[in-house]
């Protein structure tokens, strides 16, 4: 007996490989599913955006070395409403009792000279008090938050303001938002699906499918070693906008396909029919997030990385996983069948239709007004000029703090160690510019009688301070000399040998612990307290290589005044060193904005570039694709108008990743829009095709732009995080756009630019082929040749016979076993050609 040839294509053997094995593929998703809710708890989260800086910024590198160099001390600014003077004066001594607080900082009644008005206003205003708290550890250290969980304990009853970063988790503030959001969003979600779904069962079928995948997700993060904080809220969330599209295509799919096959064999032709029509269709979106790698700010290659994982995990449990879920649910599938809720909007096209020369003109006028106002808009790279519709309990603290005694704006300089006197004289020139409130450095800190803790001071005046005998002071100078090898100082005269006074004062301590030194008890007491003042002092100006001089400017965080103040101070402290690093929130920002510049064209050119040649390949026009980008790129500019618009400041991350969603999700839209019309022209006018293309685009185009707008909405009214808040309310507000663009713009562009289309196609003009065949044939076209005699008709069904002839437009095969299931019989009931004797 003959061995039967499997004529089946490759799509149709995998997927039925796929579905007979769905038990191992249930037990394989089982185990990941497990693995990824453990690993999940492995995944590292950075709270600080500069970590993502690149590593040749001034800020990375001063970061860097003040990591290394010096240590940088927990600080809180902790503001008591409706108290006394006296009453907070009090309070900050018991503060200051507390372990782990090295200083609680409030005004000194017994100052001499007295506080002037201005100095009390730094610290009480309007029955309003500021201490400044000072810890004995770095941020995140467990003695500041124990210090800091205690002081609030101390404090429980006062009408408290705290701005500090101990004590408040922005990664659990975060993480608690997004879960309601996440919730919401599935609410959202069930929804939509319930009015654009032909059955109700298919709904927990999606949310199974999406749920592992975004499980897997989330659990394989920890092989990126660290993620950013923006990245870890936002990313499943987006995935669920992005990527559920892809399970929906699969559902309507199977449900078309069960019509008229039996389960098994519908879940199998539609997955052979879905996974090259979803693998197309996430090429655009992961080309988008592709292009968001390839930004010079690491948050980009971060985000992206992690939404390509996430897409990548959705096309495999749509593509593994559903197919099993859809077998197992079947029955309940097919008894839950409902009508239809998405109308029929003829209408609507029939409007699109008549006003094609009108929009299109209006169109090219908002794409010219897109593009101007969109290059003016207002963006800003620090959060500090930023608000959000929801605000957690650190902003309200921290606003109320900087609007009753102002903010501050403290910034870092870097300059090499070993030179007291430049350091001063940089430090005195500084002070000297109206932009600065004040400086510090060891240079220019006050030890006692007027003497700084820099100043070189000569055995004679050393013991004039101390009142340390003449003979005592000489010999520990010649004892510092020895130690120091600085032999030829002394050589003429010790009592002109001067020595840094910090230095000193660090010596004397250490010859008096071992014994060399003896003080009475008062001037012992006094040595160990400024002993313990002074290190702290050197721990944190002071390192190997480094000295840090600290500035407080009066001017904002972020503006073109204080960039330009920026480069005054590069100038004044290149007179004194040539290697020099400023580090602060506006040299945050202005590393920012420098790296914007590069990234914004580097997004703009490569997410348009890799869409294009998606689509390219897709549409094999080159007429298409250039109208599909111009839809939704007119979109994206639109979108960035609206800030420019309302006088609203835009968080620059914001445009950076949401253009690229924009483009890589949203041309999604227009691709279905554009692949209904190029199919459904053939065969009828183009303006009935037109037509028909919106009707029967539009359940899909809702059901997906409905949960992206969602989605990203929700996060910009429940995020009170201001970056993460823009970056929902642009990519909600872009969605929407596109929609409106792609519903009623791109259709009049494609039924005008039809000719375009039809003449940049560059497909080439195959020479005609005889196909010839014998038995059972699928015949789909337009056929010229010999079926049993001559036949020149448009066939779509099944020939029995012997076929010799050219198939034009559609093609020819062997009819396989799953179009045979539901043969027709003939009209006097016998089954058809062939079908017998298949049955014998």
């Amino acid at each position: 007996m003959e061995e039967k040839k499997d004529d089946r294509s490759f799509m149709l053997k995998l997927a039925t490989f796929i579905v007979d094995k769905r038990n191992g593929v249930f037990l394989a998703f089982i185990g990941m599913i497990v693995f990824s809710i453990i690993a999940s708890g492995w995944v590292q989260v950075c709270n600080d955006i500069t970590q993502y800086l690149p590593s040749e910024s001034e800020t990375r590198q001063g970061l860097t070395l003040m990591e290394n160099e010096v240590t940088t001390y927990a600080t809180a600014r902790v503001m008591i409403s409706n108290i006394s003077r006296e009453h907070a004066a009090r309070l900050a001594q018991e503060l200051e009792q507390i372990e782990g607080i090295s200083a609680a900082e409030f005004l000194d009644a017994e100052a001499d000279p007295p506080l002037t008005a201005e100095d009390i206003a730094e610290h009480y205003v309007r029955a309003a008090a500021l201490i400044d708290v000072t810890f004995e550890g770095e941020e995140g250290d467990e003695i500041c938050e124990s210090a800091m969980a205690e002081l609030k304990a101390k404090l429980d009853g006062c009408d408290l303001y705290i701005s500090s970063p101990v004590g408040s988790s922005e990664a659990a503030l975060l993480d608690a938002e997004m879960n309601i959001v996440m919730l919401v969003a599935v609410g959202i979600i069930v929804s939509v699906l319930l009015f654009t779904s032909k059955t109700y069962m298919e709904i927990p079928v999606l949310l199974m499918t999406f749920g592992s995948a975004a499980l897997l997700n989330k659990g394989t993060n920890f092989l990126m070693g660290e993620i950013s904080y923006i990245t870890n809220s936002v990313a499943i969330v987006l995935q669920l906008a992005l990527a559920i599209d892809y399970a929906i295509i699969l559902c309507h799919r199977y449900t078309e396909e069960r019509e008229h096959l039996n389960a098994h064999d519908a879940v199998v032709v539609a997955l052979s029919k879905a996974i090259p029509e979803i693998s197309a269709s996430s090429l655009t979106t992961i080309s988008g997030m592709v292009a968001m790698m390839f930004m010079q700010f690491g948050i980009g290659r971060d985000m992206g990385t992690v939404l390509v994982k996430a897409i990548l995990c959705s096309l495999l449990s749509v593509f593994t996983l559903m197919p099993g879920l859809l077998m197992l649910f079947s029955k309940q599938i097919d008894k839950s069948h409902h009508r239809s809720f998405v109308p029929q909007i003829d209408r609507w096209g029939k409007v699109v239709l008549k006003t094609r020369f009108i929009l299109p003109v209006l169109f090219v006028f908002a794409l010219g007004a897109g593009f101007y106002f969109s290059n003016r808009c207002p963006y800003v790279y620090g959060e500090s000029t930023l608000s959000t519709t929801k605000q957690n309990e650190v902003q309200i603290a921290e606003k109320m703090v900087n609007t009753t005694f102002g903010s501050t704006n403290v910034m870092a300089l870097l300059v090499p160690a070993g030179d007291y006197e430049k350091e001063g004289r940089l430090l005195r020139e500084l002070e000297a510019h109206e932009e600065i409130d004040f400086t510090m450095g060891l240079a220019n800190v006050e030890a006692m009688d007027g003497y700084v803790l820099t100043d070189r001071l000569a055995p004679r005046q050393f013991a004039e301070l101390t009142d340390v005998d003449i003979e005592a002071a000489r010999l520990l100078y010649s004892a510092y000399a020895v130690d120091r090898e600085d032999y030829g100082r002394i050589v003429s005269s010790i009592d002109s040998y001067d020595v840094p006074l910090i230095d000193m004062f660090l010596f004397l301590y250490d010859k008096k612990e071992e014994g060399f030194v003896e003080l009475d008890p008062e001037m012992n007491a006094d040595i160990n307290d400024l002993y313990d003042q002074l290190t702290d002092a050197k721990r944190q100006l002071q390192g190997e290589n480094y000295t840090r001089l600290l500035l407080s400017l009066n001017l904002p965080e972020e503006s073109p005044e204080t960039f330009a103040f920026l480069n005054t101070i590069h100038q004044i402290a290149a007179k004194y060193y040539d290697d020099v690093y400023l580090v602060g929130d506006s040299t945050s920002d202005l590393d920012l904005s420098t790296s914007f510049s590069r990234d914004n064209v580097v997004i703009s050119v490569l997410s348009a570039l890799f869409v294009i040649i998606v689509l390219l390949f897709t549409f094999q026009s080159a007429g298409l694709p250039v109208l599909l980008i111009a839809v939704i790129q007119s979109s994206v500019w639109i979108n960035f108008s609206f800030p420019y618009l309302t006088s609203t400041n835009l968080f620059f991350l914001s445009y950076l990743i949401v253009s690229s969603i924009q483009m890589g999700a949203n041309i999604d839209y227009a691709i279905v829009i554009s692949n209904r019309y190029m199919e459904l022209k053939k065969e009828m006018p183009i303006q009935q095709a037109i037509v028909e293309t919106l009707n029967q685009s539009f359940p899909t185009i809702v059901t997906s732009g409905t949960i992206l707008t969602a989605a990203g909405l929700l996060i910009g009214q429940l995020s009170s995080n201001p970056a993460i808040s823009s970056i929902g309310s642009c990519l909600g507000r872009g969605t929407i756009i596109s929609i409106i663009l792609v519903m009623s713009v791109l259709p009049q562009i494609l039924l005008l630019g039809d000719t375009i289309i039809e003449r940049t196609a560059f497909t080439l003009k195959k020479p005609d082929i005889v196909q010839t065949g014998t038995g059972a044939l699928r015949v789909n076209g337009h056929v010229r040749g010999y079926v049993q005699g001559v036949v020149n008709a448009e066939i779509h069904g099944t020939i029995q016979g012997r076929v010799s002839a050219v198939v034009d437009v559609g093609g020819m095969e062997p009819e396989t076993e799953y179009e045979r299931l539901n043969e027709p019989a003939l009209p006097d009931g016998s089954p058809a050609p062939g079908k017998e004797a298949r049955s014998k």
